[in-house]
């Protein structure tokens, strides 16, 4: 049995033993809480928004003048908007995802403004917007032309009268549990009640990561914002969405020359430049694994060189009393699998407290009790590699060569 004399000789090396479990801890304990945090990066960056992507153009605009008639200016914007090769249907929203903007209110279910309130996402929008944001109504229907008003005659109200809501299925489970949240009424706009005439599948928060793990509380009001107070949204056919995206800047500058068009672009260039961040701590702790298990591994390949050495003819000892070379190799790989669990241990202790903090001062959640096996397989791995090749040189040696060294 090769143990009792691993055993004795890490003992006569215990600096040297000491720095390469510390060494397997310190990339264990990290190892494990960057791969827990790109796992909560990939989640992020998997979100699916429930929108057609691909097909989504949104063209902010600017004036830099005294506009007259911002809706009637916003009317004529549409039509010519809708009337481009290419397109499918235009609207105008207050906010859109990836937007770096947030409307939220609170919702009551009962007049009583002490009663439970709800938080939800603040969308409005003109004619169109369902079908341009490529909602799915699950229940109920979508607003009807004579409902929806101008943000402008909503705003001149005393008693703002808002009459109809969509909400999507999140907010609709939330806050009708079990029943049908269509006809219920709802306070979200103002001190009126609002019925609540469909219900959409899918409806994210502006910011997605925002959003705990589901699509959090959305709902749509039937009032048009103007070019000032929202951004044209334009679904289109992808073949011809460059074009259209350069041809609708320039139809909207034709119409009212007081005005620009700042940044329009495309919904998937919105996400990518949204997600950036996200992606970079991807790339970034994956660096650092990748850089922690080469360091760790060069320092076990480097001193199983060194004990190599050292035992030359120890090695030669043991050939010469009959030890083979499948023996030799047994025996360094032992011992560095034994130095490995040691580590790996320890190292496993130290994901914890690490992750103990981050949850502590960033909000983390808790590290995954299926990151530590994968991280301990990982590393007794990267250990076994590592010493091949120094374990194989050693039980190359011939016995005579090592006993004359």
């Amino acid at each position: 049995m090769d143990i009792l004399p691993i055993l004795s000789t890490l003992r006569r090396h215990k600096t040297a033993a000491s720095l390469i479990v510390i060494e397997i801890a310190l990339t264990s304990a990290i190892v494990c809480n960057a791969l827990h945090l790109i796992s909560q990066r990939l989640d992020v960056l998997s979100h699916d928004s429930g929108l057609p992507e691909a097909e989504l153009v949104v063209v902010p605009v600017r004036s830099t003048g005294g506009t007259a008639d911002v809706d009637e200016l916003t009317t004529q914007d549409l039509t010519a908007l809708r009337q481009l090769p290419g397109v499918k249907s235009a609207a105008v929203v207050n906010q859109v995802i990836y937007g770096n903007n947030s409307s939220n209110s609170d919702v009551r279910k009962t007049e009583d403004k002490n009663g439970p309130r709800f938080l939800g996402s603040f969308y409005t929008g003109g004619e169109q917007t369902v079908a341009t944001m490529g909602l799915k109504l699950v229940e109920g229907r979508d607003f009807k032309p004579e409902e929806y008003q101008s943000s402008s005659a909503v705003d001149q109200q005393d008693d703002p009268n808002v009459g109809q809501v969509i909400i999507n299925r999140t907010m609709a489970e939330k806050m009708y549990p079990g029943q049908s949240a269509v006809g219920q009424v709802l306070y979200g706009y103002g001190e009126r009640p609002s019925t609540v005439i469909g219900v959409v599948e899918r409806l994210t928060h502006p910011y997605p990561s925002k959003a705990e793990r589901d699509d959090g509380n959305a709902m749509i009001y039937p009032v048009r914002p103007s070019f000032r107070g929202g951004v044209y949204m334009i679904r289109v056919d992808p073949a011809q969405r460059d074009a259209v995206l350069k041809a609708a800047a320039g139809i909207i500058e034709r119409i009212d020359a007081t005005r620009i068009v700042h940044e329009a672009r495309t919904l998937s260039e919105m996400r990518n430049r949204f997600y950036a961040q996200d992606r970079a701590m991807v790339w970034l702790m994956g660096g650092v694994i990748v850089a922690l298990l080469v360091v760790t591994a060069f320092g076990i390949v480097g001193l199983a060189s060194f004990w190599v050495q050292q035992r030359t003819r120890m090695i030669g000892t043991r050939r010469a009393m009959g030890a083979t070379r499948g023996q030799i190799l047994r025996y360094f790989q032992l011992e560095n699998f034994l130095l490995s669990t040691v580590g790996i241990v320890l190292g496993m202790g130290g994901a914890f407290g690490l992750s103990l903090v981050l949850m502590t001062n960033y909000e983390m959640p808790r590290l995954p009790l299926m990151y530590l096996p994968l991280g301990a397989l990982a590393l007794w791995g990267l250990g076994q590699l590592a010493v091949l090749a120094p374990a194989r040189r050693a039980a190359a040696l011939p016995p005579v060569a090592a006993l004359r060294s």
